[in-house]
């Protein structure tokens, strides 16, 4: 069976939760060859191996850390050179689709970004987009070289599927342009306990009819007791209520969560576009005209203030 190199995208070893969603779509077009790089690659090899990982090539250098993205994209060239695979996966961060577009320009092929799925036939892998502001889905494949595909988190279920999980050191060769741009600072960012937005099963969104920064702690409520992400539209983020890096939407992140509730939000198209292929939607808003309803599973027409607190009272009811 044709093998399928996997880009590990970790912390420290820990294996974050896209490339697990990753590992269980690559065993639908081959056999996983995972690519952990950097401090704590080793330590991913027990988790890569029980979600499917045939074999895991581990590469730990100082400039991993101490560059940006090109020395990454070196060793990921170096382990496709080994490995010749039938396609290349990629988490569809900020920084994945920099390495798989990288990468695509290098080995000559051509490039699909924020895939929601993913399967194959007898010409190869076959991907599902969301396109043009979510309004429409998409299939495509890569007709010139190896597939580079990199794949939105929340897009696939993580399967677990034992492999043998064999290590190999991946000898890489940094080019010039490697150490061209030095990270000379970090800065860690203020943890709030609370799931990274864009891999939430769960998000709760507040928009510009929360009228207020510090009324946001009622939506902060709400997501605490679902164990949820907090997400802000563009309005909420524009008048300095919330910060950007929760902004949902096409200026903002895109996330595909089990359940995305919308509060306050009216479901302007650049909103919808970063949250429509949620899987169950619910809004609640006191406008029945708002875009949002046309988009929902579930629509509460109310005021928030009243609406969102009572549902907080009774989720945490329900668990207590």
């Amino acid at each position: 069976m044709a093998e399928v190199l996997v880009y590990v995208d970790h912390v420290d070893g820990a294996v974050r939760k896209p490339t697990l969603e990753l590992l269980t779509l690559a065993r639908r077009i081959g056999d996983p060859v995972a690519v952990a790089l950097g401090a704590g690659a080793a330590d991913t090899v027990a988790t890569l191996a029980e979600h499917g990982a045939v074999k895991v090539l581990t590469a730990d250098a100082p400039e991993f850390a101490d560059y940006l993205v090109v020395p990454k994209v070196d060793a990921l060239q170096a382990a496709y050179d080994s490995v010749s695979p039938a396609a290349v996966l990629v988490p569809s961060s900020a920084e994945g689709k920099e390495i798989a577009a990288r990468l695509a320009v290098r080995i000559g092929s051509g490039l699909i970004t924020d895939a929601i799925d993913l399967t194959a036939d007898d010409q190869g892998p076959v991907a599902t987009q969301s396109v043009f502001a979510a309004a429409y889905t998409t299939k495509s494949r890569i007709t010139k070289g190896t597939p580079v595909i990199t794949v939105k988190p929340n897009s696939a279920p993580v399967e677990p599927a034992a492999a043998a999980g064999a290590v190999e050191e991946l000898a890489v060769t940094f080019g010039e342009a490697a150490t061209g741009t030095k990270v000379v600072a970090r800065t860690p960012r203020e943890s709030t306990g609370r799931p990274e937005l864009t891999e939430a099963a769960i998000v709760v969104s507040g928009g510009r009819g929360v009228n207020g920064a510090e009324n946001f702690a009622i939506i902060e409520a709400l997501a605490d007791s679902l164990g949820a992400a907090v997400g802000a539209s563009r309005a909420a983020v524009d008048a300095g209520w919330y910060p950007h890096s929760n902004q949902v939407g096409q200026t903002g992140k895109s996330v595909s969560p089990q359940l995305y509730i919308a509060s306050g939000i009216s479901g302007a198209i650049q909103h919808r576009a970063g949250m429509q292929t949620s899987k169950t939607i619910v809004a609640v808003n006191k406008d029945a005209e708002a875009p949002i309803f046309d988009l929902v599973d579930y629509g509460i027409v109310g005021d928030l203030f009243q609406v969102v607190p009572q549902l907080t009272e009774a989720i945490k009811a329900r668990k207590g």
